[in-house]
């Protein structure tokens, strides 16, 4: 009897079956295997079964073999991930803004097939999250493959760079003038991919939403700039100053609040801060901000217990900055 074209695949199979539809809990016998290699066209004996899973452990593949009356045989134990390792895996990409739903759901069902057939059911009622808004740009996939590519080559890119209207559509910025950059860093702040880049136009480092750029090309001929401005570059205290990815000038600021919002400040600047005891309950810190409407807006959302004790001007910017918001409620009272 002629063997099939299969049948040189049949430790692969054995594999691919031990993978799919084995778990601790549920063994297959050598003749549920023999059963399920002839789907695939594949004969086998119980003889050659107990020789293949020989071969397989000897090779590593961490295979067990249940002794029981009833409900005995193998299945694969180790895997690459354990189920909370994949439940973590699910759950960064269901929450994560940066990726669209359809590319969400892709890829959940292929971090499903590395669990057990019955564990990746537990994977699929753990990935319901409501409400949580997503990209809509299926590109950034390709976009960050090509910026990688760029800051691998050592070359510039260009791009245009989009924004919302009262449309609810991306449209170019600038007209559709395209931005030149030299890319050096992706970095990932507020569940957004960020490119942070040297403006070979302003002659500055910039950032840019990964999701909002169109149209990125490499200039193979040209090579980077900014090298001189990225040797000491850090790009985690980068993100810290820069809330929200908004930017302003870089400033020492004093602030005065009590100690039970330490944990805050510590939260947004890390442990690098300076914390002096004032009196009690009240501490000061020294803080390096980027000054803006953002580092305002984000002090005005911890409340009337934080104080700017310096440097005076940007006290007075605050004060003017609250000053600007009430006079848009002048009208109302």
């Amino acid at each position: 009897m002629a063997k099939s074209a299969n049948q040189k695949l049949k430790l692969l199979y054995i594999l691919k079956i031990l993978t799919e539809k084995t778990d601790e809990n549920h063994c297959m016998s050598a003749q549920e295997i023999i059963a399920e290699l002839s789907a695939y066209d594949i004969s086998a004996e119980r003889k050659s079964i107990y020789d293949d899973m020989e071969r397989l452990i000897y090779f590593g593949y961490d295979i067990v073999y249940v002794k029981a009356r009833s409900g005995g045989g193998y299945y694969l134990a180790g895997r690459e991930f354990e189920l909370p390792e994949l439940k973590l895996l699910v759950d960064a990409v269901q929450s994560s803004r940066f990726i669209t739903q359809k590319k969400s759901r892709e890829l959940i069902s292929k971090i499903e097939k590395l669990a057990g057939p019955y564990e990746g059911k537990q994977l699929q009622r753990q990935v319901f999250v409501a409400g949580r808004v997503k990209t809509e740009n299926e590109s950034i996939y390709y976009n960050v493959d090509r910026i990688h590519k760029a800051i691998q080559d050592n070359v510039p890119i260009t791009f245009t760079y989009l924004a919302w209207n009262v449309k609810k559509e991306l449209v170019p910025r600038r007209e559709g003038k395209k931005y030149h950059v030299s890319p050096w860093a992706l970095t990932w702040q507020d569940e957004n991919y960020y490119l942070i880049a040297y403006d070979d136009e302003d002659e500055r480092i910039k950032h840019f939403r990964v999701d909002k750029m169109s149209r990125i090309m490499e200039l193979a001929k040209e090579s980077r700039k900014g090298m001189e401005a990225f040797k000491e570059f850090d790009v985690a205290e980068y993100t810290n100053k820069t809330f929200g990815m908004f930017g302003g000038e870089q400033e020492i600021v004093s602030l005065r609040f009590p100690e039970d919002m330490i944990g805050i400040v510590l939260d947004r600047f890390g442990k690098d801060i300076d914390i002096r005891k004032m009196s009690d309950g009240i501490v000061s810190v020294r803080i390096k901000a980027a000054v803006s409407g953002q580092f305002y807006g984000w002090l005005t959302g911890l409340g009337k217990r934080v104080c700017i004790l310096g440097p005076e001007h940007v006290r007075n910017n605050y004060i003017d900055f609250m000053k600007q918001i009430m006079e848009n409620y002048h009208e109302f009272t």
